[in-house]
């Protein structure tokens, strides 16, 4: 998941101007200590002034809400890049629909080393996304994660990132935990119409190899810097965490939850003792964040895929339940098993839309008000599963797909502060369908592979196989 391998343009100096011979000739001194092998760490082609305002930020309500509704993550390609023509359609596509909240991490997916060299800024990337979401119109939210390498022990320097998934999931040395929250406080200095901040992604590099366990104190001693950094830019920045996975396991695993069980299987014990910590030593939040998928960690999905996002419903519950003045986001939820190269690409795009749309109905069940889908998009090619767009590498490129109708017509009709309403269905349909109902708007999925009459909310109509319906009330 995490972007490598894919940044191939050539870094220089680039001397504007000669304010005299003595000077030029010290600016380029400057450049080949810097670029010599075994030299200063490169610095090319950064800056020093990371926290300068970029752009013409979008006016935003203040102070803002501790929710953002229903929205996407941007992965490592996505519709900042590529033919303008296309780019321009996504955009206006979003904008069309409310712009739809769009979450980007500082680096990775998408975005290069924020920091090479301490001080020294490369926002250059994350720039292009954050434009691209304020010209859609979108809400923008901001996941701290990941770290520059000098953080973690590898070289300082514009060349010396290194991209592999270890590196990139390795998080910052105790001795930078500071230095990892001014960075965040300058990015949100950088971009003062982000109003919501994510702490890290899904604990990664805070495991206790020693223990067997997640290193919950390493994580929220962290959290509680980056949280009191980002107070301090402004005290209306709401913030979040901690981007646990909430992963599953087989009820017989000597890791399985007594307490939070069901046919979807048994939580592992070790997330919510990972999860409790937190709770009980942070030092403040504005929303919780969890992520995860309806299936097991040897993706099983129990009894079967729909009623495997019952274990969504669950986990909600339970996370409430333990924050009950916070609202529920969902960073990322999965509800089809991946492949061996983390693609999902086995279910017809129907039968995939379906088992999503009871994923959604799922998590607002358990007590969601936001959740981001992990938007798969490709560089390039026909075909794009799962995705929200066709790829915008050419201009008949950007167009919208299944998934884009589902997760916006989501958004629009169930926003956060939705009164929801129990509808009627008929006995003999309950086990066929799943069902979400405000008083405006009902959601109905067929979750059969086949043609049923179903009858809801006093209507009966027909109902193709998987096919997700919405009705007007």
């Amino acid at each position: 998941m995490g972007r490598h391998g894919w940044y191939t343009e050539t870094r220089r100096w680039r001397l504007t101007a000669l304010l005299g011979v003595g000077v030029a000739a010290l600016a380029l001194v400057v450049t080949l200590v810097n670029t010599l092998p075994g030299s200063v760490a490169s610095i090319a082609g950064t800056s020093r002034d990371g926290d300068k305002v970029h752009g013409t930020p979008a006016t935003r309500p203040a102070p803002p809400e501790p929710y953002v509704g229903w929205g996407f993550t941007h992965t490592q390609y996505s519709a900042d890049e590529g033919s303008g023509t296309a780019t321009g359609r996504v955009e206006a596509l979003l904008a069309k629909d409310g712009g739809l909240p769009q979450d980007q991490a500082i680096m990775g997916w998408g975005a290069d080393n924020p920091e090479p060299v301490r001080g020294h800024y490369d926002f250059g990337a994350m720039d292009r996304r954050i434009d691209f979401i304020r010209r859609s119109g979108g809400t923008p939210v901001v996941t701290l994660c990941c770290s520059p390498d000098w953080m973690k022990g590898g070289r300082a320097g514009v060349d010396n990132t290194d991209w592999s998934q270890g590196a990139l999931e390795t998080a910052p040395t105790p001795d930078h935990y500071q230095d990892f929250a001014d960075l965040a406080a300058t990015v949100a200095r950088r971009y003062p119409d982000v109003r919501h901040f994510i702490v890290w992604n899904e604990f990664k590099g805070f495991w206790n190899n020693a223990e067997g366990r997640w290193d919950y104190e390493g994580y929220t001693k962290m959290y509680n810097l980056v949280h009191q950094a980002l107070k301090k830019v402004d005290k209306n920045i709401m913030v979040g965490g901690p981007y646990l996975v909430m992963d599953s396991v087989d009820p017989r695993d000597q890791k399985a939850s007594t307490a939070l069980k069901g046919p979807w299987g048994a939580m592992d014990q070790r997330v919510l003792d990972a999860f409790a910590y937190w709770n009980t030593h942070k030092a403040g939040a504005d929303f919780v964040v969890v992520d995860g998928s309806s299936y097991t960690n040897d993706d099983d999905l129990l009894p079967d895929e729909f009623a495997a996002t019952d274990k969504l419903t669950a986990v909600g519950e339970w996370v409430r339940q333990q924050t009950p003045d916070l609202p529920l986001w969902w960073a990322e939820y999965y509800v089809e098993p991946a492949d061996g190269n983390d693609q999902r690409k086995g279910w017809s795009e129907a039968h995939r839309l379906a088992v999503h749309a009871a994923g959604l109905i799922a998590m607002v069940k358990g007590g969601a008000a936001s959740g981001f889908y992990w938007n798969p998009e490709a560089e390039k090619g026909p075909g794009c599963p799962g995705c929200l767009w066709t790829p915008t590498d050419s201009a008949d490129g950007g167009k919208a797909l299944p998934m884009y109708d589902l997760v916006s017509r989501f958004d629009r009709a169930f926003p956060p502060g939705t009164r929801y309403e129990t509808v009627s269905v008929a006995q003999d349909d309950v086990p066929n369908v799943r069902v979400l109902a405000s008083g405006r708007t009902v959601l109905v999925v067929n979750t059969l592979d086949r043609t049923i009459s179903a009858q809801v909310d006093g209507k009966r109509f027909d109902m193709h196989a998987y096919e997700v319906r919405w009705l007007d009330r």
